[in-house]
């Protein structure tokens, strides 16, 4: 017959309730954390899958701040593409009271101060800066878009200022100021120095109105630009973030533990260590005294 010592039953004992102690532990880390996964050894598929969500989800955080980022500038050129057109309108009606011939050459001299006040608006406005770049200059880091002159030189530099919304997905962010205001005598702004000009020579202005409403289409055309732009940035907003609530609540369905099973699991521990504690106590009672008793 096999021999079943007291140190035996006392050892065996002890394992089971240190046994029992752990999965006490493990129920009460649980509950109390509110996450199944602890460490990876928990769920070795299940962690797999919980860092590739939470990769997603950090991606899409990225997106969502470039679309914040690309916002900000695309807002920040329709608004001086606003400005630029309400400057380029109040110069039309210059070139307009230039025309009538009813006018003295003092006349004439105020409005061409009025032309020249309105240039160097329009220029400010294409040297419009956001967080230190030029949003007119493309990738160029130039102090100004454009240098005052005659006429003014650009210093834009070629390429685009994109930000990436979705993986295969960029939107452009930024404007050619050559795009909106042209360049060297060809720009909006050599054109204003003409007008200017020919007030001041006594010259009928109205000889540019032609020009000067191209180049207003111009500007309406790339502020048009910007807005399908900005619509585009919309969109992948709303698309990034149903994709992040998508991935939240995969990331939840994976990691989280359901609180009423977890409360559960604890109480069925706790009865079990508890039980556990009350056999043990019963198997290492006995001395020998009693024993022999």
């Amino acid at each position: 017959m096999l021999r079943v010592t007291d140190q035996t039953m006392s050892l065996a004992a002890q394992r089971a309730l240190a046994g029992r102690q752990s999965r006490l532990a493990s129920a009460q880390e649980t509950a109390t954390s509110g996450t199944r996964i602890a460490r990876p050894s928990d769920d070795p598929v299940g962690t797999g899958e919980a860092l590739r969500v939470r990769a997603d989800l950090a991606a899409q955080g990225q997106y969502q701040r470039n679309i914040a980022d690309g916002t900000t500038w695309l807002s920040t050129l329709d608004s001086a593409l606003d400005g630029a057109t309400g400057l380029l309108r109040q110069v039309r009606d210059a070139v307009v009271q230039g025309g009538n011939g009813s006018l003295n050459q003092s006349a004439r001299d105020g409005l061409a101060s009025v032309v020249d006040g309105l240039r160097k608006d329009l220029l400010a406005t294409a040297n419009t800066r956001l967080l230190g770049r030029n949003v007119f200059a493309g990738t160029s880091d130039a102090e100004a878009a454009f240098t005052d002159g005659t006429p003014p030189t650009f210093n834009g530099a070629a390429g685009a200022v994109d930000r990436r919304v979705a993986p295969d997905q960029t939107v452009r962010v930024d404007v050619d100021g050559t795009a909106a205001f042209g360049n060297g005598s060809t720009s909006v702004f050599a054109l204003l120095d003409g007008i200017a000009a020919d007030l001041r020579a006594g010259t009928d202005p109205t000889a540019r109105l032609a020009a000067l409403d191209s180049a207003m289409s111009g500007v309406v055309a790339t502020r048009s630009d910007v807005g399908s732009r900005l619509a585009e940035l919309t969109r992948a907003g709303q698309s990034a973030t149903t994709t992040t609530t998508s991935l939240t609540a995969r990331r939840s369905a994976i990691e989280d533990v359901d609180l009423g099973q977890a409360v559960l699991d604890l109480q069925l521990q706790q009865t079990a260590y508890q039980a556990a504690l009350a056999v043990t106590a019963k198997v290492i009672q006995p001395s020998l005294t009693e024993f022999l008793r």
